[in-house]
């Protein structure tokens, strides 16, 4: 059967996504409990931590953009069986995450002035500028953390970086209740306990993996000694890392300005945003492991008597990607009305975030596909028009119709996520016929 020819590829499929998944879900999950933990203390600390986090998640798409040009160089390198190949660009995307997490650092202090200029609640200003310059040194660990998980994913070494994102998200949830409520004796700190809890736990995330590369027998060699840095290699990083982290920005940008213009409506609009958003995030995870799984097989199949099966591998998660995001849509379609009770009481906030949802239903299918096809053409190291296609999508058509159906034609928060839906499908559509247009030509 035509079926079968890519079913039989679901199960190394998932032995490689699996910890992808968990990891990423981890990291979710500690925003989720973070929410629902400050969500009890009312709305306005809840659209703090929301608003509080826009800067840090711009910020972060960046850093984590860079951090990805790793994973291609070192799966192509394996594939090769080219030790020290990938050790190079390793090390050499080390140091340029590190940098970056200092550059992050810095940006996010200048721009603190920002949030006083767009026109949010006063009252959540007030709360959401500590919480976001507690958050914001923790990019520092998270990048050096990132260069170590994107080297152990080229490997397909994806459980490494799973253990330690499951311990550091274990501690940061004891963390946050002990510093959120002041529990046990400890101060009561509310949003910006949970901001502790986040930074500390990402620092003993990043100092647990390095630990675990190191003495473990599979990438212990890559840790022996440290290769000189070059020019090279930092070439190829930027030239494979600026436009993934322009593909992440554009489209953090969108769902940043949902939360900007939920904001602009009112503190009970920008908390049921929050609650959408984080519902969708979850599921847009399993995307992202697939994703990662997508660039990692395309990226070992590069060679040229290869082609027949990278094409083939590719369909096959493209397959599983949407069996699974139907699954979410029906979901989020049934359970609109009882997941945001999950994170808040408040009538008029559950009743916005239930219409949300159902918008929500319907992008499942088009966010996961279009990340995991922007995936595999990552494998393919083809980024450029990937970018190019993220910034029609999001920046001219998604946000436009944003703004227009939400603050002109009158449809209030739903309009802000109609243009999600729209931005999402366009981006689905196009990076789709990209991977087709490229699987039809020599690869080089």
């Amino acid at each position: 059967m035509i079926l079968s020819k890519y079913t039989v590829e679901f199960k190394r499929n998932m032995t490689i996504a699996l910890p992808i998944m968990a990891g990423q879900v981890a990291h979710l999950l500690v925003a989720l409990a973070d929410n629902i933990m400050v969500g009890k203390l009312g709305a306005e600390q809840l659209a703090a931590v929301s608003l509080g986090n826009t800067f840090i998640f711009i910020a972060l798409s960046v850093g984590m953009g860079f951090s990805f040009a790793i994973t291609p160089l070192v799966a192509e390198a394996d594939g090769n069986k080219n030790v020290e190949v990938a050790r190079a660009a390793f090390h050499n995307g080390f140091v340029m995450c590190a940098i970056n997490g200092l550059l992050l650092v810095l940006i996010l202090f200048f721009a603190e002035p920002i949030l006083y200029k767009m026109d949010q609640p006063e009252e959540v200003v007030r709360l959401a500028i500590p919480y976001m310059r507690i958050v914001g040194f923790s990019l520092i660990p998270l990048m050096l953390f990132q260069a170590m998980k994107q080297f152990s994913d080229g490997l397909s070494l994806t459980r490494n970086a799973m253990f330690a994102t499951l311990i550091a998200n274990i501690l940061n949830v004891g963390l946050n209740y002990l510093l959120i409520y002041g529990t046990f004796g400890f101060p009561r700190l509310e949003v910006e306990g949970a901001a502790i809890g986040t930074l500390i736990s990402r620092v003993v995330m990043v100092i647990l993996l390095y630990f675990i590369l190191k003495h473990s027998k599979a990438t212990m060699i890559y840790f022996q000694e440290f290769s000189k840095l070059s020019w090279t290699y930092f070439k190829s990083l930027i030239n494979l890392g600026l436009p993934t982290a322009l593909q992440m920005f554009f489209e953090v940008s969108l769902f940043t300005s949902a939360i900007f213009l939920s904001g602009v409506l009112g503190t009970e609009h920008q908390a049921a945003n929050q609650i959408a958003l984080n519902l969708s995030a979850l599921t847009f995870m399993v995307g992202v492991g697939l994703s990662v799984t997508a660039t990692i097989r395309v990226g070992n199949h590069l060679a040229p008597e290869k082609r027949p099966n990278l094409i083939r591998i590719a369909r096959s998660i493209f397959l599983m990607a949407l069996i699974v995001d139907i699954l979410f849509a029906a979901l989020f379609f049934f359970g609109r009305n009882l997941l945001p009770i999950i994170y808040i009481q408040d009538p008029e906030v559950i009743k916005l975030a239930s219409g949300l949802l159902l918008i929500a239903a319907w992008f499942q299918i088009s966010d996961g596909l279009q990340v995991v096809v922007l995936g595999a053409l990552r494998g393919l190291q083809d980024v450029w028009i990937p970018s190019l296609i993220c910034f029609c999508a999001y920046s001219l058509i998604g946000f436009p119709i944003s703004y227009y159906t939400s603050q002109v034609a009158g449809y209030g928060i739903d309009g802000i996520w109609l243009g999600l839906l729209a931005g999402l499908s366009v981006s689905a559509l196009l990076m789709y016929m990209r991977f087709r247009h490229l699987s039809r030509r020599p690869i080089r």
